[in-house]
């Protein structure tokens, strides 16, 4: 799964609000008493089969399972399995043709079932279970519905909302057990057999591969979907609704993509790299794609981002892009490869305990990395790795192991320290042993696991295995212990010696210890290389050198995660720039050289990197250089050609921002580019100069303005916007994609609204803001309302002047 987080605090800026959500600082702390052990295995499941009809206007799913397990090692007479909140019609033994009625008890959490017998080891038997499944009604301890965790979502059953009908199952972590008893843990592996029942306008979609299709007399159809590999019972996946089905292939491997009649013709264009990416991946764990197909299907309202459903992945509605937005680069592409590589590590071999959850999401994460290296490029690929790493810094997760057996609530898993740490840090393993060994030692440890359930302590006998190297070392301080080094890096040349001084900051986890490559330059870009250990509170190493190196490059391989203060000069820096070889040491320099406010940073608006080139046109901004002639000169040249939009976009931006009007034809030239990011760049430049014709312009461009056309449009009509604007901004809010943009909109949308006199306009955009509001996860909600809360209630009570009462007691009910 790859969570696309909400940054609440971004909401607590434009709302105003803040509070504090912690279960620490609140007080409880009972759970660093808890030790999240792995779950008992008294009995595996064998297989799953599931007959399923489906009750729009209810949300109820009528589901017969017919459920074949075997005791794991001990006899046993009993069967426990999840099943939250069910309505238990009949569960019964089944020999053959003939169904046995067995005695249960049922306390709506777990269904407690007495066998006919006492089973051995690897003696099978099937039960069989008739049940309803309510999701909507399900209720958790002394709380209210489910909201995140409900296993099984119908979207605009009965077609009365806007947007169309769809069923889909989220099952990660254990939320299958809404729709479907089983053995809800991720220990569990069983082969699967779905039916599903569904009128017959609709597509249905599952695990593995479709054996069926039956037509019923009453409109329907039954599509039976049958996987015959094993896999874990939170992978298993249902979809149904009005969808195109947009086929592929990688070699005679079907590959297809679900998506809404509007997205057939971009789907290609959104998903068409999956299978150069079986490939590549494939080919570099020289393990080849095990599953018999694999699909795509986008779900609207889904809001964890996506999900690795095995042959089956869930995207959110954020994976649509139309043509336009894709010009600026498909913003989906990295979960595109996230939730394919699990199918490798998550799918084929799963984390045994959520406590191990690296072995799925960090190997996800990294996948991400693998694929930019590859795809576009080394610099593209540190960009990124980069962003990841100081998402984990900035995260406050020092004190959080990347293995976590005592957690608050094993959603808690899913964080920075599991994706973002467990990336970085398998980039410092692959660094350590070299990339022969790190794929021959993953190919290993999935060759030796497959379908099986690990710890990541297989995952580091594998790379010893193949290492010969013991690597405890390397496991217990960044698998099992948390935080990272903190250094200062000090160079001395003197005697005919360069030195070469880390200091290490103590820390309450300890030192670290780790290896690390120093590259000595004599000249230009001649070095040698020294490969050292880094272990003490200070070390000092010296090379041998016969002149005074022109800069010394610590960490030359730029893999160490780490919090570094480096101590060159400016003109170490500006070798640093001219001649390393990678990303962080071009970066790093023109960093140091924006902090120094020295003229060097122009020398980023060359680089051959347009990330680069655009985090240089920030720094020149920063650094108040804006106004040097030589640099608008290239900005000006960046701005009119340069090949990557998103750069030439943000030249066009700073520009813009001088207010000139010289610049006036530029931004009239570029206000129809074919990148929305070009364009609002454009319209951004008219607004200042011209308003009266960038509010016209915004009213004319608003049906087809996403991405940032859409934030400068709205942005034009909400500072100089009219109460007949309204439909223009509901229409652009309402097209928005759940994402954080669309919640930071709401903000604006919301203070908008109060300046508005119309009753039935204020009711009509604060549903829009509500409807977008329920979707944000209930940790996010508990940030959120207090600020929304008091905006409804202003709303409210410029309704109530206006004597609009109706809708402002409305108001006053639709935040409680």
């Amino acid at each position: 799964m790859k969570r696309i987080l909400l940054f609440a605090c971004l909401l607590f800026m434009a709302l105003g609000t803040y509070a504090q959500h912690d279960a620490e600082q609140s007080g409880d702390t009972s759970w660093k008493q808890i030790y999240r052990a792995s779950y008992p295995k008294i009995n595996d499941l064998v297989h799953t089969k599931l007959e399923v009809k489906f009750d729009y206007d209810k949300q109820w799913m009528f589901g017969k399972e017919w459920l074949t397990a075997k005791p794991h090692f001990y006899p046993t007479d009993s069967l426990t399995l999840d099943a939250k909140y069910m309505d238990i019609k009949e569960v019964a033994m089944v020999n053959g043709k003939t169904k046995t009625p067995l005695k249960y008890v049922y306390d709506s959490l777990q269904l407690h079932i007495t066998l006919d017998k006492t089973y051995k080891k690897d003696e099978l038997y099937t039960i069989y279970i008739d049940y309803i499944s309510r999701p909507n009604e399900a209720k958790t301890e002394g709380s209210a519905a489910i909201s995140e965790a409900k296993g099984l979502y119908f979207i605009n059953p009965t077609g009365k909302e806007d947007g169309p009908t769809q069923i889909w199952t989220q099952g990660e972590t254990e939320a299958n057990s809404v729709w479907m008893p089983t053995i809800d843990k991720p220990n569990q592996k069983t082969t699967q057999e779905i039916s599903m029942t569904v009128p017959d306008k609709y597509v249905t979609l599952s695990n593995g591969l479709m054996v069926s299709q039956k037509k019923n007399n009453d409109g329907t159809r039954t599509d039976t979907w049958k996987m015959d590999l094993p896999n874990a019972p939170y992978l298993f996946f249902m979809g149904v609704g009005d969808y195109v089905i947009v086929k592929d292939h990688y070699t005679k491997l079907p590959v297809n993509y679900y998506v809404e009649k509007e997205y057939a013709p971009v789907a290609k264009k959104i998903f068409g790299e999956t299978p150069a990416m079986i490939a590549y991946f494939s080919k570099i764990l020289n393990y080849p794609y095990v599953w018999p197909k694999y699909d795509q299907i986008v779900g609207r309202e889904y809001v964890s981002g996506a999900m690795e459903n095995t042959t089956a992945t869930l995207h959110q509605d954020g994976a649509y892009q139309n043509a336009r937005q894709l010009v600026d680069g498909n913003r989906w592409e990295s979960t595109i490869a996230h939730e394919l590589f699990h199918h490798w590590f998550g799918d084929l071999v799963t984390a045994e305990s959520w406590s191990n959850l690296t072995v799925n999401e960090s190997f996800a994460n990294y996948s991400e990395y693998l694929w930019d290296e590859y795809r576009h490029g080394k610099d593209y690929a540190d960009d990124q790795a980069f962003q990841e790493m100081q998402g984990y810094l900035m995260s406050n997760s020092n004190n959080k192991d990347l293995v976590r057996f005592y957690y608050r609530d094993k959603e808690d898993m899913f964080d920075a320290v599991s994706y973002n740490k467990g990336g970085r840090i398998l980039h410092m393993l692959r660094t350590a042993v070299g990339d022969d060994a790190f794929f021959a030692s993953l190919n290993k440890y999935l060759t030796d696991h497959k379908f099986q359930a690990t710890e990541s302590q297989q995952l580091r006998l594998a790379f010893e295995s193949v290492t010969g190297k013991d690597l405890n070392w390397f496991w217990n301080q960044w698998y099992y212990g948390n935080g990272q080094p903190q250094l200062e890096i000090n160079y001395q040349y003197e005697n005919g010696k360069e030195c070469v001084i880390v200091n290490q900051k103590q820390t309450y986890t300890g030192l670290f210890k780790f290896p690390v490559a120093i590259d000595v330059y004599k000249q230009k870009d001649e070095k040698v290389r020294y490969n050292v250990w880094v272990e003490h509170a200070s070390d000092t190493f010296y090379f041998p050198s016969a002149q005074q190196p022109s800069w010394v490059n610590f960490d030359a391989e730029k893999s160490l995660l780490a919090f570094k203060t480096d101590k060159k000069s400016a003109d170490e820096f500006l070798q640093q720039y001219k001649y390393g070889p990678k990303y962080l040491d071009r970066r790093e320099a023109l960093e140091y050289f924006a902090a120094a406010k020295s003229a060097n940073i122009a020398l980023g608006l060359s680089d051959k990197y347009a990330g680069l080139r655009l985090l240089t046109m920030d720094l020149i901004k920063d650094a108040g250089q804006l106004d040097v002639p030589s640099n608008i000169s290239i900005i000006e040249s960046i701005a009119e050609k340069d090949p990557n939009k998103k750069t030439q976009a943000k030249a066009i931006e700073l520009l813009a921002s001088l207010k000139n009007e010289k610049y006036l034809p530029l931004f009239q030239k570029f206000i129809n580019d074919s990148s929305y990011s070009v364009s609002g760049a454009a319209l951004e430049g008219i607004s200042l100069l011209k308003p009266d014709q960038a509010y016209t312009l915004a009213k004319k461009y608003s049906e087809d303005a996403l991405g940032k056309l859409g934030t400068v449009v709205s942005d034009i009509l909400y500072k100089n916007g009219t109460a007949e604007d309204f439909e223009i901004l509901y229409n652009i809010f309402h097209k928005l994609s759940f994402s954080q943009q669309k919640i930071v909109t709401a903000v604006k949308f919301t203070k908008y609204l109060m300046t508005l006199k119309n009753a039935q306009d204020v009711k009509k955009g604060a549903d829009a803001v509500m409807a977008a509001l329920n979707k944000v996860p209930s940790e996010y909600r508990t940030y959120m309302d207090p600020g929304f809360k008091k905006a409804f209630g202003q709303l409210a009570d410029n309704q109530r002047k206006l004597g609009n009462n109706e809708v402002a007691d409305y108001l006053d009910r639709l935040i409680l």
